[in-house]
């Protein structure tokens, strides 16, 4: 897989040696120009009388701390069950729109209270449900029940994270959709793109339109999900709008983004320092980044991420991997742009998404620390340093 972001931006003119390693950098003046390019697409989309809305994806990215920074312009926030939609009810502004796979019946009740939207992954699991869901309507909640569907159309490069690969758990089949299905649901999830412009987003809702069509009527929202690389630099975003325009009027209902990664887009970097080296075949170096531990997406996409100032010589690259046990735990081969020797920094960009999610103390292995730097003010806050109780407080 290839990595679509890796702009260094502002963390060229960053000296490393700031923080202490690991540790994640986001800067919070990216962050503010990502949420202004989404912000700006839903305005002018809704320019014309339609209804469209951008929410924030927490599994992508879900740094709190930034949470006041990200209510400034977005609508509000997904969740993916019940613990961040608790977290999205403290710390986050606007609506918040649940969904999960499968949700735990003692779960229910709580997501019902807390969010606005609650999005179940078949019409079974929705009528079991359907006692919480009046109770919850009965009790002064406005809790809008939705499906999400599966279009059954690929768009992914990696199987394993396309939501329409064959035997997908995500999403009720689309051509099993019957009117008996749809009664009750006020809205319809689809959820098909990773890292993508804008074509697949046609291509899908150009699937989804006709079976869902009978039901315009009926539907409050449609909720595209997230996948969407708006503030990508090569992102068709003047075809978006007019697509959400037109969405928006050919349905008559609210029509909803939920971007996680385009938020948090070459917003961070992972420090990391060389511990030590040796020859195996080639030059190696062990650094205290672990793809297991804290890049878990290297080793499950793949993919290679991309290094701040890598040299594009013809030097004899380094092979990096991290100080677990794990003997696959390994980053990549890279032309570091100081000498690779013990003490060394170096930067991985576009870590603030999904990165920051994942990482786990697998073998001890410390967790980064998390600073939040603004590149236009240079104000540098440590945010959160983790210590050894956080690592034991996790067991018993």
């Amino acid at each position: 897989m290839q990595t679509k972001a890796g702009d260094p931006g502002a963390f060229a003119q960053f000296d490393l040696s700031r923080v202490d390693s690991p540790a994640f950098v986001v800067d919070a003046s990216k962050l503010r120009s990502n949420c202004q390019i989404l912000a700006e697409i839903r305005d002018r989309a809704s320019e014309d009388g339609g209804s469209v809305k951008v929410f924030a994806a927490l599994k992508a990215f879900s740094m709190w701390s930034v949470a006041p920074l990200i209510g400034e312009y977005l609508d509000g926030v997904s969740t993916s069950g019940l613990w961040e939609a608790q977290l999205a009810s403290e710390f986050y502004d606007g609506e918040i729109a649940t969904y999960s796979a499968a949700y735990k019946p003692e779960d229910l009740e709580e997501i019902c209270r807390l969010s606005e939207h609650v999005i179940f992954n078949s019409p079974a699991q929705m009528g079991r449900a359907r006692l919480i869901l009046d109770a919850a309507a009965t009790t002064g909640g406005d809790v809008s029940p939705g499906l999400r569907i599966n279009p059954m159309i690929a768009t992914g490069e990696v199987p394993k994270y396309d939501p329409s690969a064959p035997g997908s758990r995500l999403g009720f089949p689309l051509d099993q959709l019957t009117d008996e299905h749809m009664e009750g649901v006020e809205g319809i999830h689809f959820h098909n793109l990773c890292e993508q412009t804008f074509e697949p987003l046609r291509a899908t809702w150009d699937r989804v339109f006709d079976a869902i069509e009978p039901y315009f009527g009926q539907l409050k929202w449609i909720n595209m999900g997230g996948g969407h690389h708006i503030t990508r630099a090569d992102y068709e975003r003047d075809e978006l709008v007019e697509f959400l325009k037109d969405a928006a009027a050919d349905t008559g209902a609210e029509i909803i983004l939920e971007p996680g990664e385009a938020i948090a887009l070459d917003a961070g970097i992972l420090v990391g320092t060389v511990l030590d080296t040796m020859f195996n075949d080639g030059p190696i170096g062990i650094t205290d980044v672990s793809a297991t531990c804290h890049m878990p997406d290297v080793l499950e996409a793949p993919y290679r991420p991309a290094m701040l100032g890598e040299l594009s010589d013809d030097s004899i690259p380094i092979r990096l991997g991290g100080p677990s046990c794990l003997a696959g735990d390994v980053i990549g081969e890279y032309r570091l742009p100081v000498p690779a020797e013990p003490g060394a920094r170096f930067a991985f960009l576009d870590q603030a998404h999904y990165s920051m999610v994942k990482t786990t103390t697998f073998n001890g292995v410390p967790l980064p620390s998390i600073w939040l730097w603004d590149s236009e003010t240079d104000a540098l806050e440590c945010v959160k340093r983790f210590e050894y109780r956080d690592f034991r407080d996790r067991l018993s």
